[in-house]
């Protein structure tokens, strides 16, 4: 049990191992319902603290591919997503009305800004990053 119920110190409790957190205006009969609960391997959380905990989570959007990929331009996610599907360029080059050479010039440079010397190890850094 703790007094402090900002999110940094309900946060900096669980990284530490906290299985439970309950409000400092907590009764007797609730905190040994908590110790029971935590002995059995339960989490326990003041309904304020376990409010807080959902809209947490539940504000957490995951990243987006020009977040993974932030030296690509928006043009050079979108193909190397394609990439990650396994579309070839000239599927590309029609899907996004570009000119081969374009589409080309596009793949040379994500190749170069992600540091891979082909196709496979781009579509690998790609689908490990959640992308195709």
């Amino acid at each position: 049990m703790c007094d402090l119920e900002d999110d940094d110190s309900v946060f900096a409790a669980m990284r530490a191992g906290a299985r439970g957190y309950l409000p400092k205006g907590a009764n007797q009969a609730e905190i040994l319902a908590a110790i029971r609960a935590v002995a059995n391997g339960e989490a326990i959380f003041g309904p304020g603290i376990a409010q807080r905990l959902i809209g947490f989570f539940s504000n957490i959007r995951p990243a987006t591919p020009s977040q993974i990929f932030p030296e690509l331009t928006e043009r050079e996610v979108e193909i190397l997503a394609l990439i990650a599907q396994g579309r070839t360029n000239e599927e590309i080059a029609e899907q996004f009305v570009l000119s081969l050479k374009t589409v080309r010039n596009h793949v040379s440079n994500i190749f170069s800004k992600l540091q891979v010397a082909d196709r496979a190890q781009a579509v690998l850094r790609a689908r490990e990053a959640g992308m195709g």
